[in-house]
């Protein structure tokens, strides 16, 4: 079955690609092997000049990148022109800091000299998903080429053109051949590269059902593997918080990527006495959003990525309704060509429903109410997902509350979440394992082998 990128704003068909041939994938993987032999040797000051060019591309051509993920998978073209420079950032953040988070490590013990080194693993393979098709490479790609590993890139089926694109970035950039290649593999080829033994480790973003599955079949082949999957982000906004902040960054936090985003606001906990006023500014700021052509500044929401996410959104909603809970806005799709689903709100939302339970992944939010801090921590908490969470307060010991008690891998107060190249990027519980970004992320895929001279 062909690769194709598909419009979703219009449904078009734009372009068809062959997969992978089982021949062409096979030297794909020795090319990697015999490129990881070479590249482990290099300098972190060889690999910080290349690196550093890739940057210079991203910048230089961020229009014509940004285009090209906003025709593959409908992100809005301001914000997929802000993702390119995100790229940038990350590849000049560890050009300048690679050689220092991975430098030998003394330890004082009884041997005349003793440390730590960290070391490359070797090719290392990344299954991308299509919603921030840019960035979730670089922030792989970035440190573990600087830690001297090499990557195969199985992007999603979308989006193809944004893989091919970001192959030909580090082959400009002066990497050498076998560094960083794309594989055009559909997903049911995936389990034979992660079981080569040429390949050394796996890391993926996706859902926590591909993470199943993967990270099963790295288990079974002994690799190290680092999953960042779904999130049922809370937004929880107490009594103190500055109301206008918050209600303009729920609104943000939910449509971010047109609500297909993992660490995207989607379950909002209000304290009851804000929660009256706060619902009513939220809907209304949300059915103020334009809805249609990602390439228009004004538009607010742009279509879903794909005909399937559509349908399972608009599957999760009318469930949530029958099963009791009450729509504030929106709630049916929308005519006419493209994946277009408008912004909409619930409340009341039952236990039962696939509101309180699931992830959803488009512009809905579901809204609860609570009459304390302690039961605010207690909802947020009741979700198979722990990847970021959100908290508005002025209160030092609520603060301290949500800090110490929220089950996620990251705690937002007083603003919406996001990654930062400086900070560790990851979940807990259902939402995955490992750390990107940082030190914590350069470390993921290296050996840290102990040296030890009596």
């Amino acid at each position: 079955m062909p690769i194709q990128t598909v419009n979703p704003a219009t449904g078009e068909l734009v372009q068809s690609f062959d997969p992978v041939s089982d021949k062409d994938l096979e030297e794909k993987i020795e090319k990697a092997r015999a490129g990881f032999m070479n590249h482990r040797q290099t300098t972190f000051v060889d690999r910080a000049a290349k690196l550093r060019e890739a940057a210079d591309i991203l910048e230089s051509e961020h229009e014509s990148f940004a285009k090209i993920m906003t025709l593959e998978m409908g992100k809005l073209y301001t914000a997929a022109v802000a993702e390119v420079a995100k790229c940038a950032w990350v590849c000049r953040y560890y050009a300048d800091e690679a050689e220092v988070f991975l430098a030998d490590e003394p330890v004082k013990t009884n041997a005349s000299k003793s440390y730590v080194r960290y070391e490359p693993l070797g090719p290392v393979l990344a299954i991308m998903p299509w919603n921030f098709p840019f960035w979730q490479v670089f922030r792989f790609a970035a440190p573990a080429i600087m830690a001297g590993n090499v990557g195969l890139l199985k992007h999603a089926s979308n989006v193809p053109q944004c893989a091919l694109e970001i192959e030909k970035i580090f082959t400009r950039a002066g990497f050498p051949a076998g560094v960083f290649q794309t594989l055009l593999l559909p997903s049911s080829g995936t389990a034979r590269v992660i079981e080569d033994f040429r390949v050394k480790a796996v890391t993926l973003t996706g859902s926590d059902a591909a993470g199943r599955k993967v990270g099963g079949a790295a288990g079974s082949s002994i690799k190290t593997c680092v999953m960042e999957l779904g999130g049922s982000d809370p937004f929880i906004v107490m009594p103190s918080a500055d109301m206008d902040a918050a209600v303009a960054t729920a609104v943000k936090a939910r449509t971010v990527n047109n609500g297909q985003s993992c660490i995207a606001a989607k379950r909002f906990i209000l304290h009851r006495e804000i929660a009256g006023a706060f619902t009513e500014r939220f809907v209304s700021e949300m059915k103020n959003l334009k809805v249609g052509d990602p390439m228009d500044p004004a538009t607010g929401v742009g279509p879903l990525a794909t005909p399937d996410i559509l349908n399972d959104l608009d599957r999760q909603v009318k469930e949530s309704v029958r099963k009791g809970a009450r729509l504030l806005l929106g709630g049916e799709r929308l005519p006419g060509e493209g994946n277009y689903y408008p912004p909409t709100v619930m409340a009341d939302i039952p236990k039962d429903s696939p509101a309180y339970r699931e992830e959803f992944f488009g512009p809905v939010a579901s809204m609860f109410t609570v009459g304390s801090a302690e039961e605010a921590v207690r909802l947020a908490n009741d979700s198979q997902f722990g990847l970021g969470s959100s908290a508005w307060t002025d209160d030092p010991a609520e603060r301290e509350l949500f800090i110490r008690e929220i089950e996620a891998g990251s705690v937002f107060i007083n603003e919406m979440v996001s990654s930062d190249v400086r900070l560790p990027f990851g979940g807990v519980k259902n939402s995955g394992y490992g750390r990107e970004l940082s030190v914590h992320g350069i470390r993921e895929f290296v050996n840290a082998k102990t040296v030890f001279m009596k």
